[in-house]
């Protein structure tokens, strides 16, 4: 298979990612998305935040952002709040990375593939802006639905500050906008107050 193949073989399996449905809701509540069009919000987000964390590359983040969920392709999507689902989470989208990434030439599925684990170890100041963003895109489609896929799911505010733990360290700025999200759906009964 030439270089080329094994592009086109890598960007016709990925459309996949198209089909795996989130448990967030669009902003105006009438169906779910999918992992698709929420890489594009975040990529989208990189550019138009990146004021507020100005020492992350965002050429760099909006590839990672756009990359992090493609693993969700054979692992499906894991649910934030689903502690049963986060038990299994991180071997099953390592099966699928090892598969995705190695449909391309060498040096490009490592450098995706480093991307990616770069992403999950939120280590760097690109993987924490890249974890922002992916954190608080929901958030604000579910302020937007007023809460809807928090209160099917129960979530309570002590997991959504757990999840959220280290966003003050990456933007004191979008971490009070967050608290604030979260305190009105507390106020509302659509977050748990416990």
């Amino acid at each position: 298979m030439t270089r080329l193949e094994q592009q086109l073989q890598f960007i016709r399996e990925v459309d996949q990612i198209k089909n795996i449905f989130r448990q967030t809701y669009l902003a105006d509540g009438k169906r779910k998305e999918n992992d698709a069009e929420h890489s594009w919000h975040i990529a989208l987000m990189a550019v138009i935040l990146q004021e507020y964390v100005p020492k992350a590359n965002v050429s760099k983040v909006i590839t990672m952002v756009l990359i992090h969920d493609l693993v969700e392709i054979d692992a499906g999507d894991t649910y934030a709040y689903d502690p049963e689902g986060a038990k299994t989470k991180r071997a099953r989208e390592e099966a699928c990375a090892d598969r995705i990434f190695g449909m391309l030439p060498q040096e490009q599925g490592e450098m995706l593939r480093n991307l990616w684990e770069e992403f999950e170890e939120y280590e760097t100041a690109d993987a924490k802006y890249a974890h922002l963003l992916d954190n608080l895109q929901p958030m604000l489609l579910n302020d937007a639905t007023k809460g809807v896929s928090w209160k099917e799911h129960g979530v309570k505010k002590s997991q959504i500050y757990k999840r959220n733990e280290h966003i003050e360290e990456t933007s004191k700025d979008i971490w009070e906008c967050m608290k604030k999200i979260v305190k009105k759906h507390v106020d509302m009964g659509n977050i748990e107050d416990c």
